[in-house]
Order: structure tokens, then C-alpha cells, then sequence
């Protein structure tokens, strides 16, 4: 990666601060010398002792004379940072690396470096740099962490200058900043194998013919470097230019991670709250079902889909797999709580064609949103769904009484639509709900309904 964030510093405040500017930046020992050198000159009047007079205003010059030469210093200083990575999932380390590079034809003095970062990020970090020659560069790191997934700026670097005496320090900064991207925390999943769904280009891999019927129904014009023993030379003679039959072309096999982010589908908040753990669901199935080599849209209950590329919003070629990828782990990184009390957008969106495989993400459903969601089941090859009681989540673990009875409902309510529906408790595994989804989808699959887990 790169360095980036690159310039020069400026003085905080313009020149017009002038003399204020620099007297402002007087340190405790510089102030000190100053009102002793008053102090000496008024006693040295009052007395008339000229020997005290010459004291008091060396003492009281001094920090002035400081001041002035460092408030006019020159450096030429060049800064730029390195982010290690631009994206870490909450709750692992990121590194921070600076550079600081003296463009100018003179050396520095004695540099104070601090950057800024949000607090949640940790102690703000500084370092003292010793003498840059000309053309010299300094580097140095930090750590940042956050449990908390988010967009956290990094900046302005701030340089603070003293002089030899320690007498006055001036604080200059650059202009631009960083941004770290803490994304929710992913959890590997083991593979599985879906019946009706291509696994990607591989075996079983589902074929779309671009012709009605066999493969020489509908021919196309010819392209550089197409084989000519695909020539369709009935066509050919027809339209008076070079024909080719056309070839199957492989289909991926969607997925539709759909995530419920209504605020009245979810209590609690923190690392350790159900729409957290929701979140961390969704952000693991979209990076477990794109390394399997499957088409990805990740949608939410407002009806928007990511990436959004196409009229079917789902990920574009193999090339922009990775960019896909981080386009909806920068969508969770910043997603929250929607004010939408339904699930009727999503469904809209969902009913518009055949979206391969469907797992879902549900906060606390009634019987309505449960009838919805049960629909959208209808126009999925397969349709698999996490209901997330919040009641559960925030309640305490001895305090049986309640809601239950209402969750078992909503899972019945699913799982007769087709759905393969699953309580998630507080504090579980997603590796483990994922393997027992596969486990009650070849149930399902034995009894007879002609789909299953393979």
C-alpha cells in the first residue's frame, strides 16, 4: 500500500496573529523569564541600579528574541500516513504508519509529533523526533483498536516546534486526515453444498443457453478471434455478413443476504447486542458465499440493495468480486437501525425474479412481518433464516417466562412457508447454526420435498 494523506505543514493560526501568535505559544519557562526580566528592570529603575537594568532585559528579551525566530522558522516538512489495513474488522488491531520527510534545503530542530484520532480509538499518539537533515526522512507507527464497527477519521498530523531553550513551542498542523474503516467481524463458515445451486463455475455449475432451443437457433455477428468452425453459414447467407453460432455461457449462482435493521426488530445496543451479532451474520455469510464463488447482493429491509451494479443489483464479474466485496463491508461498517416497521420493500424487491439462494437475518418478527417474510420463500431456490429474539438477548438467563412461546410461533410461521428457520440464543456460534441449518435442510430433504443440503 502506499503512503498517502500527503502536505505540508501550517502554522494554526495566519500571519496577521503576528506578535500574539508567538507570544501565545510562550511555555511556563519562557513566561517565567519574561515577568522576571520585568521584574528586574522595575527594581533596577527604582533602585537605579543599571548592572540590574542590563539583567532584566536580557531575561526579558530572551523569550521574545525565542519566540519571534521560531514563530518566523521556515521548515519545509512533507507528512503523510499508512493505514495497515484501511480495513479491520472490530475488535483487531490496525497499525498506523507516519512519514515525515524535510523537503527544504535546512535541517529541523527537535520535532514533537501527535496525531489526532477518535477516542474510541485509544490514547492519542505522540512522538519527539531528533534533527532531520535535508532531504531526510522519519517514520514512525501506532496502534489503533476498536470493538465498535464504524468510519473513525485519522488527522490532521500536528507537528509541535520548540526552540533550543525550551522558551516557546508553536503547534503547526496539515491539512488532510485518513479514514479507518473498522468492518464487523467475520466468522469462517463451512462449505456447503447446495442442492439446485451452482457452486460457482465449478461442477454441477448451472448452463444458460443464449438461444431458444439448441445452440445454433439464434447465431451472432462474428468477433475477432472467434473459432471459425462455429461459422452458422445458413445465417451467414441470410444477413449477408459472417455468422457464428452462439455458446452456452456459464451462470453464477446468486445469493441474497437479506438483513433486518428495523429499530423495532431489535433491543439493546453495544458489541454484544443481538443487531451486533445480526450484522456480523450477514457480513460472514456475503464473504463465505463470494469465496464459493457465488453472484452476492447484500439487501436490507428499506429495499436497498449493494452493490447495485446492474438492473439485479447483484455483484458484477469475477474482477469486481473484490470491490464488491469491500463495497458492502463498508455498507455494514456504517449500517444502522432503519425506521421502517416492515418488511414489504424487501419483499417488492425479492418477487421481481428467481434469486437463487435466500438466508436472512430477522430481528423480532409479529405475525404480519412473519406472513411477509414467509412469501418471500416463493421466488428462492433455497431460503434460509436466523431469527434473532432481542427479548432473549436482553433479558436475563434465568428469566424464562414470556416471549418464547411468541418465537417458537414465528419459527413454525417460517418453516411452513419453506423457510429453514433457526433461533439464534444469545451468544451463538454462527458456525455451529450454520452447520445445523445443513443438518435440518437434509431432514427436510428426506421426507421428501425434493430439496436439501448435499
Amino acid at each position: 500500500m502506499t503512503f498517502g494523506a500527503t502536505g505540508q505543514a501550517e502554522p494554526d493560526r495566519g500571519e496577521k496573529g503576528g506578535l500574539r501568535t508567538a507570544l501565545a505559544g510562550l511555555t511556563t519557562r519562557g513566561r517565567s523569564f519574561f515577568a522576571a526580566g520585568v521584574a528586574a528592570a522595575i527594581c533596577a529603575y527604582v533602585l537605579g541600579q543599571s548592572d540590574l537594568l542590563r539583567v532584566g532585559l536580557l531575561l526579558a528579551a530572551l523569550p521574545l528574541i525565542c519566540a519571534t525566530v521560531l514563530f518566523r522558522t521556515r521548515y519545509r516538512v512533507a507528512g503523510s500516513r499508512r493505514l495497515s489495513p484501511a480495513r479491520a474488522p472490530a475488535g483487531s488491531e490496525a497499525r498506523v504508519h507516519l512519514r515525515v520527510d524535510n523537503v527544504s534545503r535546512l535541517p529541523t530542530g527537535l520535532l514533537m509529533l501527535q496525531d489526532r484520532v477518535p477516542y474510541v480509538l485509544g490514547p492519542r499518539p505522540r512522538f519527539v523526533l531528533d534533527r532531520v537533515e535535508p532531504g531526510g526522512r522519519r517514520e514512525v507507527s501506532y496502534r489503533v483498536r476498536s470493538d465498535l464497527r464504524g468510519r473513525y477519521p485519522l488527522g490532521p498530523l500536528q507537528l509541535r516546534l520548540t526552540d533550543p531553550f525550551g522558551m516557546c513551542e508553536l503547534t503547526r498542523s496539515f491539512s488532510t486526515y485518513d479514514t479507518l474503516t473498522v468492518i464487523p467481524r467475520v466468522e469462517p463458515l463451512p462449505p456447503v453444498r447446495l442442492s439446485g445451486e451452482a457452486r460457482g463455475y465449478g461442477d454441477g455449475r448451472h448452463r444458460s443457453l443464449a438461444l431458444a432451443g439448441e445452440d445454433d437457433v439464434i447465431p451472432r455477428g462474428y468477433r475477432y478471434g472467434d473459432d471459425l468452425r462455429r461459422v452458422h453459414w445458413r445465417s451467414t447467407a441470410r444477413y449477408g455478413e459472417l455468422m457464428v453460432r452462439r455458446e452456452e455461457q456459464p451462470q453464477r449462482a446468486r445469493c441474497t443476504v437479506l438483513l433486518d435493521t428495523r429499530g423495532l426488530a431489535f433491543q439493546g445496543a453495544g458489541p454484544d447486542s443481538a443487531f451486533e451479532w445480526a450484522v456480523s451474520g450477514t457480513a460472514s455469510v456475503l464473504v463465505h458465499m463470494l469465496e464459493r464463488g457465488f453472484s452476492v447482493r447484500l439487501l436490507t429491509d428499506t429495499g436497498n440493495s449493494v452493490p447495485g451494479e446492474g438492473s439485479d443489483g447483484f455483484a458484477g464479474a469475477s474482477q469486481g468480486t473484490a470491490d464488491a466485496a469491500g463495497l458492502m463491508m463498508d455498507t455494514l461498517a456504517v449500517i444502522d437501525h432503519s425506521d421502517g416497521a416492515g418488511l414489504s420493500r424487501a419483499y417488492d424487491v425479492l418477487r421481481g425474479g428467481n434469486e437463487g439462494l435466500l438466508v436472512a437475518f430477522f430481528g423480532d418478527l409479529d405475525e404480519e412481518q412473519a406472513a411477509i417474510a414467509g412469501k418471500m420463500r416463493q421466488r428462492s431456490g433455497g431460503a434460509v433464516a436466523f431469527l434473532l429474539d432481542s427479548d432473549s438477548w436482553v433479558r436475563e438467563p434465568d428469566d424464562v417466562s414470556g416471549p418464547l412461546d411468541r418465537s417458537e410461533e414465528r419459527l413454525r410461521m417460517l418453516r411452513e412457508a419453506g423457510w429453514t428457520a433457526l433461533s439464534v440464543p444469545r451468544g451463538a456460534s454462527l458456525e455451529d447454526l450454520w452447520r445445523q441449518a445443513e443438518r435440518e435442510r437434509v431432514g427436510v430433504g428426506a421426507l421428501g420435498t425434493g430439496e436439501g443440503w448435499s
